[in-house]
């Protein structure tokens, strides 16, 4: 047996043993630990779907991508306050920075060439403007997007009482990976993709605009961190910093995923929600360095993340 069967089955021994003790120790804790570790997976799959379209496939080096969230999410804040529509809000924020990563996309991104060190300078600068506007325009205080009056209560099954809203977030991650799956592996656009990625020459001589193609998925990118930012505004809150948050959590699934792979961002959230969930209840003053650790022992027996290569 080669050494990384040997390491993928002691941790599986390990999980499960951890997994029977909780559950025979306090059963409702656990439950609820891992509905929190889900629900947060959620959230971070709306954030680093959209890093996996641009980072994972384009494979542009957009630092921007967590001031990209933010924005999102302030803008959601005022629209919601304006109209007093969460789902409008949630919209309008997504198409705002869609519209906002297009723009730098083919103003400055393009000039840049390719090259990974001028885009990770470029979007570094986006980010500095972008957080310098959002506290000129939104102050540096906390801010709580309210969410719908029907998801504003809780759910109850046998004495278990949780929030219906952080499970309709599950549900909403759930929705966007499919879709986002479907477009990339069923559809002739994401066919297209695809090929632009591969081999853009080539895609280039059968009359396809790539330039085109691939701007449309660096604003369908951003599309989602705006999404992602209402969204976890209304699950948590808004604040000056959590950009940089978001981008860290956003590299740490598409790296533990694998590169590119939206089924690899979903287990990729799923690993790093739980371990932060569970670190958090049993290690809370070591639960970033308990989730660190898993990444490296992870990536240690898949160098390419656990779905790296496997599409």
């Amino acid at each position: 047996m080669s050494r990384g069967r040997v390491l993928w089955t002691a941790g599986g021994i390990a999980v499960l043993a951890l997994t029977v003790r909780e559950l025979v120790a306090a059963p409702a804790v656990f439950v609820t630990t891992v509905l929190d570790g889900l629900t947060t997976a959620g959230l971070y799959f709306l954030v680093a779907s959209g890093f996996t379209l641009i980072f994972g496939l384009l494979r542009v080096t957009n630092l921007a991508h967590g001031s990209f969230y933010l924005a999102g999410g302030y803008v959601g804040y005022s629209l919601r306050e304006a109209t007093g529509n969460w789902f409008l809000a949630l919209a309008g924020a997504a198409v705002a920075v869609a519209l906002l990563g297009l723009l730098f996309q083919l103003t400055v991104l393009r000039l840049v060439g390719g090259d990974p060190l001028r885009e990770s300078l470029v979007t570094i600068g986006l980010s500095v403007v972008v957080a310098d506007m959002t506290l000129a325009v939104w102050g540096g205080s906390s801010l709580d997007i309210t969410i719908p009056p029907f998801l504003g209560s809780t759910i109850e099954v046998h004495g278990l009482i949780y929030s219906r809203f952080r499970l309709a977030l599950l549900g909403l991650a759930l929705l966007v990976g499919f879709g986002l799956w479907v477009l990339l592996h069923r559809t002739r656009l994401g066919m297209t993709i695809r090929a632009g990625v591969d081999d853009p020459l080539i895609l280039a001589t059968s009359g396809v605009n790539v330039p085109l193609v691939l701007s449309f998925v660096f604003g369908l990118g951003s599309l989602m961190a705006g999404l992602a930012g209402v969204a976890g505004g209304s699950y948590l809150s808004l604040s000056q910093g959590e950009d940089a948050r978001y981008l860290l959590v956003s590299l740490l699934v598409v790296i533990v995923g694998g590169l590119g792979s939206v089924p690899g961002a979903v287990v990729g959230s799923v690993v790093v929600g739980l371990v932060q969930a569970f670190a958090q209840v049993h290690l809370p003053t070591y639960s970033v360095l308990v989730t660190f650790g898993v990444m490296i022992v992870i990536l240690a027996v898949r160098p390419r993340g656990v779905l790296g290569g496997a599409e």
